[in-house]
């Protein structure tokens, strides 16, 4: 079936700088089509090179591929000047190749399975809850192949229909257990990113362990927060990635630390170093510099440093993750060494994932710079430091 271009399109400066920011991400890699096999051996798609992205199609999901998530984190303010960070992620995970079916007798899908997670943080009280959901296809999950409209239970995160002189809406709707929920609309301020070489990710040597990577790295979000009976207006910023692929680790690496750092100034920056075994950097890892106007530029990790300032030791776990970090990398636009300090709000923002076996760190953190100046947010994700993550994604 051929694909038809939706008449929904971004602004036509956007689309310039989508350009722009597309031809200057580059990691300091090359490979050629020719040298990327289009299929694993269990056959799920492999990012290919060139990729002609279509939207609003490709907000949504890629059963072709093995692995997708939706993946949103902000940080918000009420008029009480009450202040959260909140993630939202939703996961679907293919259980069978396109073309194959799953041996079972049951009426209720079962090529596809959705994960869910969904946090909470208070950052004045330093509460922090957390509720995950597993469900499969067919039963009470779904991702729409059309457009951005995933759902799991009565959590949903959707492309709102488009209206004449209304720009691109987001719509996410979300609870953390009984008392507490959230609906957020949520707006891109800058257009969308597309990071790696070429429109592919890579994520380590083997050139299947890469995905297609897509991000809003500055959404402005509002809407509502309730606890139980208290219902406060909020307000603030988000960042949303979407990613696709069938691998995201390599032989020998066992997690990623990621960064998403909102300044102040109006630039971002996304950083993801892939961990080796032995705790080194792996060569694959990057950081990339979004400026103010949208341009990317991004760095290998022979331009950047990572260090962890401070640990903190789970006792639920037994992992010990790091605690606060700093970040030194090399300004592209400039060519200087910047740092940032990554200092968490609260200590302890680990998921413990009871029904998807995945436990890993994802907080709310606050931006310093060596003076100690807030210069802006963050959230950090760290993983495989309670048990390696190869084999899982």
């Amino acid at each position: 079936m051929k694909m038809q271009t939706s008449k929904f399109v971004l602004p036509e400066k956007w689309f310039r700088t989508f350009s722009l920011a597309l031809a200057a991400a580059c990691l300091g890699f090359s490979d050629s089509p020719a040298e990327i096999s289009k299929f694993t051996p269990d056959g799920f798609a492999i990012p290919q090179p060139g990729r002609h992205f279509i939207f609003p199609r490709d907000y949504g999901s890629h059963p072709e591929f093995a692995i997708e998530w939706w993946y949103i984190t902000g940080h918000l303010i009420a008029a009480d000047q009450s202040q959260f960070g909140f993630q939202a992620t939703f996961f679907r995970r293919a259980l069978v190749p396109p073309g194959a079916t799953n041996d079972s007798s049951s009426v209720f899908g079962n090529d596809q399975i959705y994960l869910a997670h969904m946090a909470l943080v208070n950052k004045i009280t330093g509460k922090f809850i957390f509720q995950e959901r597993l469900n499969r296809d067919g039963w009470d999950a779904d991702a729409s192949t059309n457009t951005l409209d995933v759902r799991n239970g009565n959590w949903l995160l959707r492309l709102a229909a488009p209206k004449i002189g209304v720009p691109e809406v987001l719509e996410l709707q979300a609870s953390v257990g009984a008392d507490v929920a959230f609906a957020l609309n949520l707006i891109p301020k800058k257009p969308l990113v597309i990071f790696g070489t070429n429109g592919v990710s890579r994520k380590a040597a083997d050139p299947s362990a890469s995905s297609h990577y897509l991000t809003f790295s500055r959404l402005s979000a509002t809407g509502a927060l309730a606890f139980g009976e208290t219902n406060l207006t909020v307000t603030g910023e988000a960042w949303m990635d979407h990613e696709f692929s069938s691998s995201q680790l390599g032989a020998g690496q066992v997690g990623w630390d990621w960064l998403s750092l909102q300044l102040f100034d109006g630039c971002e920056l996304m950083a993801y170093r892939m961990r080796r075994s032995n705790g080194a950097t792996d060569p694959f890892s990057t950081v990339a510099w979004i400026d103010p106007a949208g341009q990317v530029r991004q760095i290998g990790p022979d331009k950047f440093r990572w260090t962890v300032l401070k640990h903190w030791y789970s006792r639920k776990t037994g992992a010990n993750y790091p605690a606060q970090v700093r970040l030194d990398a090399v300004n592209p636009a400039t060519g200087r060494t910047e740092s940032f300090i990554v200092q968490p709000f609260v200590v302890d923002q680990e998921l413990v994932g009871k029904i998807g076996g995945v436990g890993y760190w994802e907080g709310a953190c606050r931006v310093l710079d060596e003076n100690k100046k807030e210069i802006g947010r963050a959230y950090m994700e760290l993983t495989g430091y309670g048990e390696s993550m190869n084999g899982k994604f």
